[in-house]
């Protein structure tokens, strides 16, 4: 409807020109419209909620509070015909339990290509942001590249891996980007999509989800909001002396939709990883020999080894051992 509109509206503006240049100017004019329109949102999937619904159940493991909630942030983000801000999520929780593996869930169901869109955009803290000593010299490449890449494609996405280890200068110069009504050097941010992922916080939500099987209870009882979980992941980030978060004044200004909990992963889930991997690399599914896998893994804490250390990192390279048997 509104590129229908839009058309109109160019059709209405070249008008006066059809008397003394004919059809072939209207023409032109229009096809420029339509070009400039495609080239803007060319390699965007049609958004689909079932789709991404499906992904999120098929291949996200122990994971109900970031499915439910991602599912919900990024589908209502996606139907806004008008939102009035970019999308900003930011993931926490313990290695290895699916953060980055969301991330690219959430590009697949947006790009034609996923994860290796030329619009998705990864930065890691330590690769891409080295010496803290140049962090003003990142900070202004960053804010170059992030307005010129929303500026020529408004629906673009930045991931930020490691986002508690920035520096808190860099994580500044995305605050004029994330904010409500952003308009940046007359670019306006508001379909643009923010992903922050961070280990940050790990150390609440696992002592949370040590009480609730401590005390009997279904991992799947914990919510959003059991016992202010997202208040404390974000109290917990602000007052790590450690983390680049303290310092920035992006936590202080709400500009983070999300602070989404990613729950440590017990035996079932790695269980669970270890079968999709046998898929991915063709094997014969067995259960046996993914349950020995799993139980393979390092766990804790060290007397009750309920949750997995590394979470459903290297259990690949763990299957790997016993391919040729």
């Amino acid at each position: 409807m509104l590129l229908a509109q839009n058309l109109l509206i160019v059709l209405f503006l070249v008008s006066n020109i059809t008397l003394a240049s004919g059809f072939l100017d209207v023409f032109a004019a229009v096809g420029s419209y339509l070009l400039n329109v495609f080239l803007k949102w060319d390699g965007l999937l049609p958004f689909d909620t079932k789709r991404l619904k499906g992904d999120l159940n098929k291949s996200l493991y122990g994971q109900h509070i970031a499915s439910d909630v991602v599912f919900k942030a990024v589908s209502s983000f996606m139907t806004d015909r008008n939102p009035n801000k970019p999308l900003v999520l930011s993931f926490h929780g313990t290695s290895g339990t699916g953060k980055n593996h969301v991330a690219k869930i959430i590009a697949g169901n947006i790009y034609k290509k996923g994860e290796d869109s030329k619009h998705v955009h990864m930065f890691i803290s330590e690769l891409h942001f080295p010496h803290r000593e140049h962090s003003h010299i990142y900070s202004e490449k960053l804010k170059k590249l992030i307005l010129d890449e929303v500026s020529s494609f408004p629906r673009s996405m930045f991931i930020f891996d490691e986002m508690d280890k920035m520096h808190p200068q860099l994580i500044d110069t995305l605050k004029p980007f994330l904010d409500y009504n952003a308009r940046v050097d007359g670019v306006s941010f508001h379909n643009a999509i923010f992903i922050f992922l961070s280990n940050a916080g790990g150390s609440v939500i696992v002592d949370m989800a040590l009480d609730f099987w401590r005390e009997g209870k279904n991992r799947e009882e914990i919510r959003m909001n059991s016992n202010e979980l997202e208040t404390k992941i974000s109290q917990n980030i602000l007052n790590n002396k450690n983390s680049g978060f303290q310092h920035s004044s992006l936590i202080d200004h709400h500009l983070v939709d999300h602070y989404i909990p990613f729950l440590p992963l017990e035996l079932k889930h790695v269980r669970q990883c270890v079968m999709a991997e046998m898929v991915h690399l063709n094997m014969t599914e067995d259960f046996d020999l993914a349950d020995k896998v799993a139980r393979e893994m390092p766990f804790f804490p060290e007397k009750e080894k309920i949750f997995s250390v590394k979470g459903c990192k290297s259990v690949r390279q763990k299957l790997f051992l016993y391919t040729d048997e």
